[in-house]
């Protein structure tokens, strides 16, 4: 069984390698664009909810925020998204949501990303609630003190203790898929 984890590593560290040459033929200069990232994960112009999460995934990635990803900030977008642990894709989660960067959730800021995973998974499963009814509802089983907001602290609480609400704060909507399947695409 353990040549069998090794092996599975392997290709997924040659997957990295694949996306890292990748990234220098695309990127010559060492900066990578919005429109670049959008057409290395095979993101259509006609979705926009597509085009607007992955705008957020780029700009949570965009570290010292010159609106291009260098080739660090981009093999740390690749580990974290094919490889990163719970605890990190949870603290790049409550990034994702935390528009303002207070470090703190409010309503609008969860609305807001669930209204694109819920446009986005719409697509693909049956989602019987409203952006709304779920933003209350992880308020509800999420917000301890009752206090209108979110910690991170309190966001990932929440999240390892319910799986539904685990399901929708690491903002699963398959970004791994995209990146495996449209890293061989370009030429």
């Amino acid at each position: 069984m353990g040549q069998e984890e090794s092996h599975s590593e392997e290709m997924d560290l040659a997957q990295i390698q694949d996306l890292c040459l990748t990234f220098m033929k695309e990127c010559p200069s060492g900066a990578l664009h919005l429109h670049e990232f959008k057409r290395i994960f095979g993101v259509a112009s006609s979705s926009a909810e597509e085009s607007l999460y992955i705008e957020t995934v780029f700009h949570s990635f965009d570290t010292n925020k010159d609106n291009t990803l260098d080739f660090i900030e981009y093999v740390a977008a690749l580990h974290l998204i094919l490889r990163g642990n719970l605890e990190d894709r949870l603290k790049w989660s409550f990034k994702m949501y935390d528009k303002d960067g207070n470090g703190k959730l409010d309503r609008q800021e969860v609305k807001r990303i669930i209204r694109l995973i819920y446009k986005i998974k719409l697509q693909t499963t049956d989602v019987s609630m409203t952006p709304s009814e779920i933003c209350d509802r992880i308020f509800e089983l999420v917000d301890q003190n009752n206090d209108g907001q979110i910690t991170l602290s309190e966001f990932m609480e929440g999240a390892q203790k319910d799986e539904w609400v685990m399901n929708l704060l690491k903002l699963d909507v398959n970004a791994s898929g995209w990146v495996l399947q449209n890293c061989g695409k370009l030429p």
